[in-house]
């Protein structure tokens, strides 16, 4: 048997008008933190992702080729 919770809390109820300008204020912010360290960001995603070996693998679908379409 699952539990039922109820759609809203009432320690977090706010407007519409109030949520708006929450939503918006943390967009903000959010955008301005990343504006300010995307430097720090970025180093931080390039150390977290794995290198690519370079080297041939026959089992690995050449997609684009070295040629550009054009």
């Amino acid at each position: 048997m699952t539990r039922k919770r109820k759609a809203k809390s009432p320690e977090y109820e706010v407007s519409d008008e109030a949520a708006a300008y929450i939503v918006d204020a943390l967009m903000e912010l959010a955008l301005q933190f990343e504006a300010t360290h995307l430097a720090q960001i970025r180093r931080h995603y390039q150390s977290i992702t794995p290198t690519r070996d370079h080297e041939y693998d026959p089992r690995q679908l050449d997609l684009f080729g070295n040629d550009p379409p054009f």
